[in-house]
């Protein structure tokens, strides 16, 4: 989201998620992309760099592992976990954790209760062992709690330096927890015990270059992710329409700025999605209503951005979400928040180019995140104003999406963590 520039149909806005105990409604957020360090940028044909492969999980015992750029799985059998995000603090919010399962072939999804104890877990991610998960606390003091899956027992939370945090991922090596600050536009690094839990934090940067963009107050921090060759961190920030590239010491856990790719001013960075084979990623901007290209260089960790490109929404308010990429890498999916729809692209010229081939319904309201089943049979949608999760099953062929059954019922789902 972002802040107060634009209305959010969500009902929430981070800045109003500052306010998050008192649980009311407000405006928010935006996106868009253009050129590094201050270049135009090379077309959304241009080359780039290679990708990682996700963890597998398994149920909540857990051995598994998640990941937007997972490679290919056999197609499990039996039930398989998803975890469910939501505000607690918001009307009609849950009370914790979501704790599901789903069907891998048929899409069907069971509840199986929640994870109490975890305030506002607004987005959630598995360590690459699948015995612990991770939760952000997107309140003004924001934190990230850590939850042993083997008996649902919350090991702890720990303050990440800044508010209404949004975002977190875990290092491949699963030695660090990297988590995103939206309101207070930093990114924060934890160590990550033996036992899953989580040490005091080791870094905190802020966004203090360059100037906010047109509308903004400020930094927003909105993602934060290891590159697919391991060997960089990059953080999304919608306020300073930055992309910032990082080394991560492995020893200290702490963050040295190496790039930086600018967008086009006022574009509104939001989600990067890397394709499969590490040379492409594709950068969401939710204030523009476009999608970008970028080249990335595993040597320097240059993201080069090209030409921003349709969402297929047509005219008026969109706020695009979060992009997916098939493990094969052949096809691409976008969540569109304000057209309430998923937009379906081919990739194509091994990973330079995206071309948009149609958009279909979402099956509810405000899709505010999407996430492909680690074999990429399935695609699951969080709907935050309808409280449903709807599921699709993706033909392997031709990339068309089936939506299955009706949306299963989750109160102000945020956020679906299929393992």
């Amino acid at each position: 989201m972002t802040s107060g520039a634009v209305g959010d149909r969500d009902g929430w806005s981070r800045r109003h998620v500052l306010g998050l105990l008192a649980g009311t409604a407000g405006p928010a957020a935006l996106a868009g992309c253009a050129g590094s360090e201050g270049t135009a940028g090379a077309s959304s044909s241009s080359p780039a760099p290679n990708a990682p492969t996700a963890p597998s999980a398994e149920a909540e015992a857990g051995t598994g592992t998640a990941s937007e750029t997972a490679s290919p799985s056999p197609v499990p059998t039996g039930p398989q976990p998803l975890y469910l995000g939501t505000y607690t603090s918001a009307e009609g919010g849950g009370t914790g954790i979501g704790v599901a399962t789903y069907d891998a072939r048929s899409g069907g999804i069971a509840g199986r209760g929640t994870i109490s104890g975890v305030g506002d877990p607004s987005y959630l991610a598995v360590h690459p062992d699948g015995r612990t998960l991770y939760a952000v606390n997107e309140r003004t003091q924001g934190g990230v709690t850590a939850v042993r899956l083997s008996d649902r027992k919350v090991l702890g939370t720990r303050s990440t330096g800044g508010e209404a945090p949004c975002h977190l991922s875990v290092h491949p090596s699963g030695r660090w927890l990297l988590s995103a600050n939206y309101g207070t536009g930093s990114v924060a690094v934890h160590p990550v015990e033996d036992s899953g839990a989580l040490g005091e934090r080791t870094d905190l940067v802020v966004h203090r270059d360059p100037a906010p963009g047109p509308g903004q107050d400020g930094p927003h921090a909105h993602q934060i992710m290891t590159s697919p060759d391991g060997g960089h961190v990059l953080a999304v920030d919608l306020g300073t329409d930055s992309v910032y590239t990082y080394r991560l010491d492995a020893s200290r856990g702490t963050l040295t700025e190496v790039s930086r790719a600018r967008t086009r001013s006022g574009a509104g960075p939001r989600h990067l999605t890397f394709h499969p084979e590490g040379r492409y990623a594709y950068l969401a901007n939710e204030v523009d209503n476009t999608v970008v290209v970028c080249g990335y260089d595993p040597a320097d960790g240059r993201l080069t951005p090209g030409e921003p490109q349709s969402t297929g929404t047509g005219p008026g308010t969109n706020y695009p979400a979060q992009m997916v990429v098939t493990p094969n890498g052949s096809y691409a999916y976008l969540a569109n928040r304000g057209h309430d729809s998923l937009t379906r692209y081919a990739v194509e010229a091994g990973g330079a180019r995206l071309k948009l081939l149609d958009t279909v319904p979402v099956g509810g309201d405000f899709p505010r995140q999407i996430a492909l089943s680690p074999d990429g049979v399935l695609l699951f949608a969080a709907l935050q104003r309808s409280s449903a999760v709807s599921v699709f099953q993706v033909d392997q062929e031709n990339g068309e999406l089936r939506r299955v059954g009706a949306p299963f019922a989750s109160p102000v789902a945020v956020c679906a963590l299929p393992l």
